[in-house]
């Protein structure tokens, strides 16, 4: 009784219906969805990807109008194996770059249990304190799994990244080259006032033919934001 008082009281807090809280919570409990798609994003990237250059950097941040140190928003995509870094340009934000993802692991849906091996999907806030430095992973950062809505749904986990490399155990692996541009502009942001930047990780480009291609899936609902469009469209405060 305690626990099933638990979900209905999460239902509330995060804005779903009894009906859809019992929903992913049946979800949660049961096998991992039969998606054909699994990780490994593109591993080929490793080999393709060279340093990138300051005076790149500087010519490509000028090419689109951006300041050295505007705000940054990142979207990652699990099937495409794409990360998407937007940054602010006048009142709006603009698509920077698109970086291939070296790996990720598991399969499509939300990552649920410590050791599952599943790369995260959710909407993720990072901050200063989450800027990773460490013998392993020279430059990474931590998601912050797990989210307001992982903690209500009882999804337990610890040090999802963002990293450089091209092996993966729950993370999302970028290369070497590549988190260290990531990590610059990332880090620019916050150095000039930006307190914290969203991460927004889906398992596909949520477009309507790929989201009725899934419609039978387990994870369906959650993809159709019925952890709702009200949670999927509005990210969870993060203080710290």
């Amino acid at each position: 009784m305690r626990r099933k008082a638990w979900r209905l009281l999460c239902a509330v807090l995060i804005g779903l219906t009894t009906a859809d809280a019992a929903e992913l919570a049946a979800a949660d409990s049961g096998a991992m969805p039969a998606e054909a798609v699994r990780g490994f994003g593109k591993p080929g990237a490793a080999e393709a990807t060279a340093p990138f250059s300051d005076k790149d950097l500087e010519q490509r941040l000028a090419a689109k109008g951006i300041e050295p140190g505007s705000p940054v928003f990142i979207r990652i995509f699990k099937k495409e194996a794409e990360l998407e870094l937007w940054m602010e340009a006048g009142k709006r934000f603009e698509l920077f770059a698109t970086y291939s993802i070296c790996n990720w692991s598991g399969t499509l849906g939300p990552k649920l249990t410590e050791g599952d091996k599943q790369s995260p999907e959710g909407l993720y806030v990072i901050g200063p304190r989450q800027l990773r430095q460490s013998a392993r992973w020279r430059r990474s950062l931590d998601l912050g799994f797990p989210n307001t809505l992982d903690r209500g749904l009882r999804r337990t986990g610890s040090d999802l990244l963002i990293h450089g490399g091209c092996t993966s155990e729950g993370c999302y692996a970028m290369t070497d080259p590549v988190i260290d541009e990531v990590w610059r502009l990332v880090t620019a942001a916050l150095k000039q006032g930006q307190r914290r930047f969203h991460v927004h990780i889906f398992p596909f480009r949520m477009t309507e033919e790929s989201l009725a291609q899934r419609a039978g899936l387990p994870w369906a609902m959650f993809w159709r934001g019925g952890t709702s469009t009200r949670v999927m469209r509005r990210p969870p405060r993060c203080r710290r």
